[in-house]
Protein backbone atom coordinates (compact mmCIF):
# COMPACT_ATOMS: atom_id res chain seq x y z
CA UNK A 1 0.00 0.00 0.00
CA UNK A 2 1.21 3.44 -0.81
CA UNK A 3 -0.89 5.82 1.30
CA UNK A 4 -2.83 4.88 4.41
CA UNK A 5 -4.98 7.28 6.39
CA UNK A 6 -5.28 6.49 10.10
CA UNK A 7 -7.92 8.52 11.95
CA UNK A 8 -6.98 8.78 15.61
CA UNK A 9 -8.09 10.30 18.88
CA UNK A 10 -7.36 9.70 22.55
CA UNK A 11 -9.67 6.70 22.96
CA UNK A 12 -8.75 3.08 23.62
CA UNK A 13 -10.36 1.97 20.37
CA UNK A 14 -8.03 4.29 18.48
CA UNK A 15 -5.02 2.47 19.92
CA UNK A 16 -6.28 -0.70 18.22
CA UNK A 17 -5.52 0.96 14.90
CA UNK A 18 -1.82 0.56 15.68
CA UNK A 19 -2.22 -3.20 16.12
CA UNK A 20 -4.29 -3.44 12.95
CA UNK A 21 -1.66 -1.49 11.04
CA UNK A 22 1.20 -3.62 12.40
CA UNK A 23 -0.59 -6.94 11.86
CA UNK A 24 -2.24 -6.29 8.52
CA UNK A 25 -0.17 -3.69 6.71
CA UNK A 26 3.24 -3.60 8.44
CA UNK A 27 4.63 -0.81 6.28
CA UNK A 28 3.32 1.75 3.84
CA UNK A 29 5.04 4.28 1.64
CA UNK A 30 3.26 6.99 3.63
CA UNK A 31 1.03 7.05 6.67
CA UNK A 32 -1.20 10.03 7.28
CA UNK A 33 -2.32 10.45 10.87
CA UNK A 34 -5.53 12.46 11.06
CA UNK A 35 -6.84 13.98 14.29
CA UNK A 36 -10.16 15.83 14.21
CA UNK A 37 -10.75 18.41 16.89
CA UNK A 38 -14.26 18.37 18.29
CA UNK A 39 -14.87 22.11 18.63
CA UNK A 40 -18.28 21.72 20.17
CA UNK A 41 -17.38 18.80 22.43
CA UNK A 42 -19.09 15.44 22.37
CA UNK A 43 -22.61 16.61 21.75
CA UNK A 44 -25.36 15.87 19.29
CA UNK A 45 -24.58 19.21 17.61
CA UNK A 46 -21.62 17.72 15.75
CA UNK A 47 -23.50 16.37 12.75
CA UNK A 48 -26.17 19.08 12.75
CA UNK A 49 -23.94 22.06 11.98
CA UNK A 50 -23.88 23.24 8.40
CA UNK A 51 -20.86 24.76 6.66
CA UNK A 52 -21.82 28.33 7.60
CA UNK A 53 -22.37 27.45 11.27
CA UNK A 54 -19.12 25.46 11.42
CA UNK A 55 -17.22 28.36 9.85
CA UNK A 56 -18.70 30.78 12.40
CA UNK A 57 -17.84 28.41 15.26
CA UNK A 58 -14.25 28.03 14.04
CA UNK A 59 -13.86 31.78 13.76
CA UNK A 60 -15.35 32.47 17.20
CA UNK A 61 -13.05 29.91 18.88
CA UNK A 62 -9.84 31.14 17.22
CA UNK A 63 -7.40 32.37 19.89
CA UNK A 64 -9.47 31.16 22.87
CA UNK A 65 -8.23 29.03 25.76
CA UNK A 66 -10.57 26.24 24.62
CA UNK A 67 -9.00 26.16 21.15
CA UNK A 68 -5.50 26.23 22.63
CA UNK A 69 -6.42 23.28 24.85
CA UNK A 70 -7.74 21.36 21.81
CA UNK A 71 -4.52 22.12 19.92
CA UNK A 72 -2.36 20.90 22.83
CA UNK A 73 -4.41 17.72 23.10
CA UNK A 74 -4.12 17.12 19.34
CA UNK A 75 -0.34 17.57 19.53
CA UNK A 76 -0.07 15.10 22.43
CA UNK A 77 -2.19 12.50 20.63
CA UNK A 78 -0.29 12.86 17.35
CA UNK A 79 3.10 12.73 19.10
CA UNK A 80 2.12 9.47 20.81
CA UNK A 81 1.03 7.83 17.55
CA UNK A 82 4.05 9.08 15.57
CA UNK A 83 6.39 7.60 18.18
CA UNK A 84 4.48 4.30 18.19
CA UNK A 85 4.58 4.02 14.39
CA UNK A 86 8.27 4.92 14.26
CA UNK A 87 8.98 2.26 16.88
CA UNK A 88 7.22 -0.23 14.60
CA UNK A 89 9.45 0.69 11.66
CA UNK A 90 7.27 3.16 9.77
CA UNK A 91 9.36 6.04 8.45
CA UNK A 92 7.19 8.29 6.31
CA UNK A 93 4.52 9.74 8.62
CA UNK A 94 2.58 12.95 8.12
CA UNK A 95 0.12 14.49 10.57
CA UNK A 96 -3.02 16.49 9.83
CA UNK A 97 -5.31 18.24 12.30
CA UNK A 98 -8.76 19.33 11.16
CA UNK A 99 -11.91 20.57 12.82
CA UNK A 100 -15.49 19.57 12.26
CA UNK A 101 -17.71 16.57 11.73
CA UNK A 102 -15.46 13.47 11.98
CA UNK A 103 -17.18 11.53 9.18
CA UNK A 104 -17.01 14.43 6.73
CA UNK A 105 -13.41 15.28 7.64
CA UNK A 106 -12.15 11.69 7.33
CA UNK A 107 -13.80 11.24 3.94
CA UNK A 108 -12.58 14.64 2.70
CA UNK A 109 -8.96 14.10 3.78
CA UNK A 110 -8.94 10.55 2.37
CA UNK A 111 -10.04 11.86 -1.01
CA UNK A 112 -7.75 14.91 -1.02
CA UNK A 113 -4.70 12.85 -0.03
CA UNK A 114 -5.46 9.92 -2.33
CA UNK A 115 -5.48 7.38 0.50
CA UNK A 116 -5.78 3.75 -0.56
CA UNK A 117 -7.00 2.57 2.85
CA UNK A 118 -8.61 4.16 5.89
CA UNK A 119 -8.03 2.71 9.35
CA UNK A 120 -10.08 3.96 12.29
CA UNK A 121 -11.19 2.67 15.65
CA UNK A 122 -14.66 1.50 16.56
CA UNK A 123 -16.48 3.12 19.42
CA UNK A 124 -18.10 0.92 22.00
CA UNK A 125 -21.42 2.75 22.06
CA UNK A 126 -24.56 1.01 23.17
CA UNK A 127 -27.21 0.28 20.56
CA UNK A 128 -29.47 3.02 21.91
CA UNK A 129 -26.66 5.57 21.93
CA UNK A 130 -25.69 4.59 18.37
CA UNK A 131 -29.29 5.07 17.22
CA UNK A 132 -29.29 8.67 18.45
CA UNK A 133 -25.74 9.78 17.70
CA UNK A 134 -24.68 7.45 14.90
CA UNK A 135 -21.36 5.72 14.50
CA UNK A 136 -18.42 7.47 12.87
CA UNK A 137 -16.71 4.22 11.90
CA UNK A 138 -19.83 2.75 10.33
CA UNK A 139 -20.65 5.95 8.44
CA UNK A 140 -17.10 6.22 7.10
CA UNK A 141 -17.27 2.57 6.06
CA UNK A 142 -20.58 3.18 4.30
CA UNK A 143 -19.55 6.28 2.34
CA UNK A 144 -15.81 5.80 1.72
CA UNK A 145 -14.59 5.25 -1.83
CA UNK A 146 -11.64 3.17 -0.58
CA UNK A 147 -11.47 0.14 1.74
CA UNK A 148 -11.93 0.82 5.46
CA UNK A 149 -10.34 -1.27 8.20
CA UNK A 150 -12.08 -1.10 11.58
CA UNK A 151 -10.34 -3.27 14.17
CA UNK A 152 -12.64 -4.75 16.79
CA UNK A 153 -12.16 -3.93 20.43
CA UNK A 154 -11.73 -7.03 22.54
CA UNK A 155 -11.54 -7.06 26.32
CA UNK A 156 -7.92 -7.36 27.32
CA UNK A 157 -6.26 -9.03 30.28
CA UNK A 158 -3.64 -6.29 30.13
CA UNK A 159 -6.03 -3.64 31.41
CA UNK A 160 -5.24 -2.59 34.98
CA UNK A 161 -7.52 -3.73 37.76
CA UNK A 162 -9.54 -1.14 39.61
CA UNK A 163 -10.20 -1.12 43.35
CA UNK A 164 -13.71 -2.43 42.56
CA UNK A 165 -12.19 -5.47 40.85
CA UNK A 166 -9.95 -6.13 43.86
CA UNK A 167 -12.86 -5.72 46.28
CA UNK A 168 -15.04 -8.10 44.26
CA UNK A 169 -12.25 -10.70 44.04
CA UNK A 170 -11.71 -10.48 47.81
CA UNK A 171 -15.44 -10.79 48.50
CA UNK A 172 -15.79 -13.84 46.26
CA UNK A 173 -12.72 -15.45 47.83
CA UNK A 174 -14.09 -14.79 51.32
CA UNK A 175 -17.48 -16.30 50.50
CA UNK A 176 -15.92 -19.41 48.95
CA UNK A 177 -13.47 -19.85 51.84
CA UNK A 178 -16.23 -19.35 54.44
CA UNK A 179 -18.45 -21.84 52.58
CA UNK A 180 -15.71 -24.47 52.50
CA UNK A 181 -14.94 -23.85 56.18
CA UNK A 182 -18.60 -24.27 57.19
CA UNK A 183 -19.00 -27.29 54.92
CA UNK A 184 -15.97 -28.85 56.64
CA UNK A 185 -17.66 -28.48 60.04
CA UNK A 186 -20.92 -29.95 58.75
CA UNK A 187 -19.29 -33.04 57.28
CA UNK A 188 -17.73 -34.07 60.60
Amino acid sequence: MKKILIAIDETKSSKNTLSAFSNEIRRAEEVILLHIEQLEGKSLMTAMLGDAEMSTLKESLRGTAHKEMLDRKAEEVLTFYVRELEARGQNSIRTIVTEGNPVDEILKVAEEEGAELIILGESRKTLLNRLFTGSVSRDVERFAKVPVLIPSVFPSCEEPYSWKDAYLAFAVFTVIFAGLFLFGFMVR
